[in-house]
């Protein structure tokens, strides 16, 4: 079990901050944690579940991230160079008076994440790699606004992209869609992981299994750990409240994957071959979930 929920007397406040006793918000959402809780089953701490001024905030932050991921869509090209982009990311954080979440984080030197063909991700923004005819591109934007995080990322194809190419990318996309099928309350976190895994693999396709997504909000990446190739009936019991993100990484040939000594961020797939990756943030709601940022 993750973060132990905390014991309060029926007649104490609620932990959500909601001002009501305990006995008549949140006591009987806790004790059916904690059934699953004692079946085995890791579940999220109090820390992990948003409240809906948070998710409010987060989706303040989401429209910032949207909005610039709406404007790299309409003017990206070929001959355009990834520094480019982080202009755009760089100067349209700035009019909105948001925060570029990559710049800084751990040393990562740019505002945003440009990842080219063979590139699984975090791959760096310069200005000699210029996209080029048939190249595919995930663009991943992370934003900070009001002190809240949103993180999304696409997929854009130039010019004459390779149809097997363009049906890898169509793909990664489908994950997406069959991922958030299973994201209701009381589902696991495997169940979506075996979702997006089993679509992937029936199109001949492989996941990478060392990096995942994870939750967001608060900060720029919480726990839990998401991953695509877990077992349903696996990974962290999802709960309304808890906030995520959904971004498998789609590989046209073998999952191995390895990263650039030189930068020490630049992700490769290790038999070259094309991935690719769309990225949503999503929020388990009382009947299902809501997409904050895509």
């Amino acid at each position: 079990m993750t973060n132990m929920i905390k014991k309060l007397g029926r007649n104490d406040h609620c932990w959500c901050g909601s001002g009501r006793k305990y006995k008549t918000c949140h006591m009987a959402f806790d004790e059916k944690i904690e059934r699953y809780a004692l079946q085995g089953h890791i579940v999220p701490g109090h820390d992990i579940i948003k409240t809906p001024e948070q998710i409010e905030g987060i989706r303040q932050s989401s429209k910032l991230n949207i909005a610039i991921l709406d404007e790299i869509a309409r003017q990206i090209h070929i001959g355009m160079s990834t520094d480019e982009i982080d202009r755009i990311v760089v100067d349209m954080t700035k009019e909105m008076g948001g925060i570029a979440a990559p710049l800084g984080y751990e040393g990562f030197s740019r505002s945003v994440c440009t990842s080219i063909n063979e590139v699984v991700c975090h791959g760096i923004p310069c200005p000699e790699r210029l996209l080029q005819d048939g190249d595919i591109v995930n663009v991943d934007v992370s934003t900070i606004y009001n002190g809240y995080f949103s993180d999304s990322s696409r997929m854009f194809m130039l010019g004459n992209v390779a149809p097997e190419t363009q049906k890898l990318v169509q793909v990664a996309r489908e994950c997406i869609d069959v991922g958030l099928e299973q994201v209701k309350p009381w589902n696991f976190l495997g169940d979506m992981a075996q979702a997006v895994n089993d679509h992937a693999r029936a199109n001949g396709y492989s996941i990478v299994r060392e990096i995942g997504g994870h939750g967001v909000g608060l900060e720029f990446h919480e726990e839990p750990f998401v991953s695509y190739v877990t077992s349903r009936g696996t990974e962290m019991l999802m709960v309304p409240g808890m906030v995520f993100t959904i971004e498998p990484m789609v590989n046209m040939g073998k999952a191995d994957i390895y990263i650039d000594d030189d930068d020490g961020w630049t992700v490769y797939t290790e038999d070259g071959k094309p991935s690719a990756q769309w990225e949503v943030t999503v929020a388990v709601t009382e009947d299902g979930y809501e997409v904050l940022t895509y």
